[in-house]
């Protein structure tokens, strides 16, 4: 591929494409390109219920775990290769070419379109990138409030997009394509890894599972083992460029593990030392938005970090943090959400974990759990950081690639 110019007056070329094309990109109405059908189901049940997100087309089930909804008779019917847009969060990116499933069906809450002006592989590739989110965001309005826009369809059938002659269209869709299938069976990798993490922690921290000779295995009550105390009165607002190593509880469920090594924020607020870390310190949220959500945790493993907002930070001398984290995250993570309360936000007392009870190994046997859980853990972040690669590579190339 090669670097061109952008645009030459009116005409339009995008900044990288395969040699042996130089013609400039057409402008195609997106009207000409689509054609909205409404194939409706006449029983219930009649196919499967499939729903659109931003990040793609999934079961029912899969996002909401439930079959929603009373009846889905009268359900929209759609194929692989259905265009499938939102009408409440286009402006969001909720736009998607159906290339999961050989049919299905959805809300009547969604437009569903032939696309027949063009590669549907090509517009499957379009429809996820900056270019895309753009065009349909271009066709929205404001509506009743903030976070709503109303898509003037109109408006969205009359705009251009700018597409090549049919043979760099394939070139282009194929491309992506195999770039896409990289990055989804890096995620499936990633996932499988994950979930063989799960099972390794569960096997060696449940005195019922665990095969390694002579552990010695004791009982107590999590406020028995250590002592809470929460974390410091500052937010968002104190996030700055430079200063202290800084950890807010919202990145327990955003950008940290059960093991934290590395810290990304800092600040320059002053604050006790009470709310700097020691080493092993654990971290528990004690807000979320659903139970499962909170029942989380991560062992800090540095010194000196300023631990902000609402956090139960626990210290213990009997169990290591590192432990102690696996064990509320994987273990006995059911009795923590058992004990959280709330509705629209859930809340979690230092004083209800303190009254769960754990089994622990003895120090020994923590450490020898500590070392292959770290190098079983070492692997996942690494799979993650090549995921996080891939998916920046091609959003990259995608901006290249389209007008």
């Amino acid at each position: 591929m090669a670097n061109v110019s952008s645009s030459n007056g009116l005409e339009k070329r995008p900044k990288l494409r395969f040699p042996g094309f130089d013609e400039p990109w057409k402008p195609i109405a997106f009207g000409d390109l689509v054609h909205e059908y409404s194939d409706r189901t006449k029983e219930e049940d009649e196919d499967t219920l499939l729903s659109a997100a931003i990040e793609g087309m999934f079961l029912n089930t899969e996002l909401f775990g439930h079959q929603r909804g009373s009846s889905n008779k009268g359900y929209k019917k759609i194929k692989y290769g259905t265009m499938v847009l939102s009408t409440q969060n286009l402006h969001l990116g909720n736009a998607n070419v159906n290339q999961r499933f050989e049919h299905g069906m959805v809300s009547p809450a969604y437009k569903t379109y032939d696309i027949t002006g063009c590669s549907v592989d090509l517009i499957a590739q379009w429809i996820k990138s900056d270019a895309a989110k753009r065009f349909f965001y271009n066709a929205t309005t404001v509506g009743a409030s903030v976070c709503r826009r109303n898509v003037e369809w109109d408006t969205l059938y009359e705009q251009s997009l700018y597409l090549p002659c049919r043979d760099e269209q394939e070139k282009v869709a194929k491309f992506l394509g195999l770039l896409s299938n990289r990055i989804n069976k890096q995620q499936q990798f990633v996932s499988a890894l994950k979930k063989y993490k799960r099972g390794v922690v569960r096997s060696l921290l449940s005195p019922e599972d665990c095969k390694l000779k002579n552990t010695q295995w004791s009982r107590d009550t999590i406020g028995n083992l250590g002592s809470f105390i929460k974390g410091a009165p500052l937010s968002k607002a104190d996030i700055s460029k430079t200063g202290t190593p800084f950890i807010l509880y919202g990145e327990l469920y955003t950008t940290y593990h059960e093991v934290i090594t590395s810290v990304v924020r800092k600040t320059e607020a002053e604050v006790d030392s009470v709310y700097r870390s020691i080493v092993g310190d654990v971290l528990i949220p004690t807000s979320g938005e659903t139970p499962e959500e909170i029942s989380t945790a991560s062992c800090v493993m540095l010194p000196g970090v300023i631990l902000a907002g609402d956090l139960n930070i626990f210290r213990s001398s009997k169990v290591d943090g590192r432990i102690m984290s696996y064990i509320l995250n994987h273990i006995v993570n059911g009795s923590i959400a058992r004990v959280a309360q709330g509705k629209s936000v859930v809340h979690v007392q230092a004083s209800e974990i303190s009254k769960i009870e754990i089994s622990y190994p003895d120090p020994e046997t923590q450490n020898r759990i500590i070392k292959v859980l770290e190098a079983i853990s070492s692997r996942v972040e690494s799979c993650e950081k090549e995921l996080d690669n891939l998916t920046k590579l091609r959003s990259s190339l995608m901006q290249q690639l389209f007008i």
